[in-house]
């Protein structure tokens, strides 16, 4: 009996042995690397960035100008606001701006006080105003429309950015200028290290906009001096920029 235990237990102790032996293996295999992959962990590669920068003259601008209004309560400096602003989008329209190019940026509505010393604040009446970004796709009718919604009762305005209607080209431009600055850098560092350039792995990019600060104060001046003068306004040039990045490999 004490033989056909010992029997048994033996034979348990193997068939466990047998089971984990596998497992052990598994654990301890190594997957070998593939070819794809060794060959990258060798290389020598060049992280490389340039950009690429064009001058155009723009062809639209977008200007925000509005309306403000006081008056003893909120109901009559609301009313007296929205009176001035329809006013002005009137004038937007003769002007040749359509209504798609109008678009309500701002509108407050605030209680204003009066803080005589050692007194405590009094109410002074309501303050309006209402705003609107007006995109402008033909330059040579900005300064006609300014004139016209000042005329109109706007008498608010406060920032001017020029565009283009359609910047594919300036882009694909700035681009083009950048690949090529990229590609020279590429090759200059190669050959100062002793290698070629081999393939192009990854490239990456962004595009950015700058412009002169626009005219603003010489376009107040211009219209207090001459209320015949339509209000002279210079695009002047922007610069379109394309930032790339760009990943080469390097061969001997």
């Amino acid at each position: 009996m004490n033989t056909l235990m010992r029997a048994g237990a033996l034979g348990l102790t193997l068939a466990a042995a047998a089971a984990v032996a596998p497992a052990a293996m598994a654990q301890t295999a190594s997957v070998p690397a593939t070819p794809a992959a060794d060959s990258m962990f060798r290389a020598t590669t060049l992280n490389l960035s340039a950009m690429g920068e064009v001058d155009v003259a723009p062809d639209m601008a977008t200007i925000t100008l509005g309306v403000q209004t006081e008056a003893a309560t909120a109901q009559e400096a609301m009313r007296a606001n929205a009176q001035k602003m329809s006013q002005v989008m009137a004038a937007l329209n003769r002007a040749g701006i359509e209504g798609r190019d109008i678009q309500t940026s701002n509108l407050n509505l605030n209680a204003q006080y009066d803080y005589p010393q050692n007194e405590p604040p009094r109410l002074r009446g309501y303050q309006a105003s209402n705003q609107v970004t007006v995109k402008v796709r033909d330059l040579a009718r900005l300064g006609a429309a300014v004139d016209a919604t000042v005329n109109a009762g706007a008498n608010q305005i406060h920032s001017i950015n020029f565009g283009l209607n359609d910047s594919t080209a300036a882009e694909n431009a700035a681009r083009q200028a950048a690949v090529r600055n990229l590609q020279a850098k590429a090759q200059l560092y190669a050959q100062a290290t002793g290698h070629r350039v081999g393939r192009l792995v990854t490239l990456s990019e962004g595009t950015s906009y700058s412009q002169p600060p626009p005219p603003m104060p010489y376009m107040a001046m211009a219209r207090a001096e001459s209320k015949d003068m339509s209000t002279p306004v210079s695009g002047g040039e922007m610069t379109v920029r394309v930032d790339i990045s760009g990943l080469y490999e390097l061969t001997r």
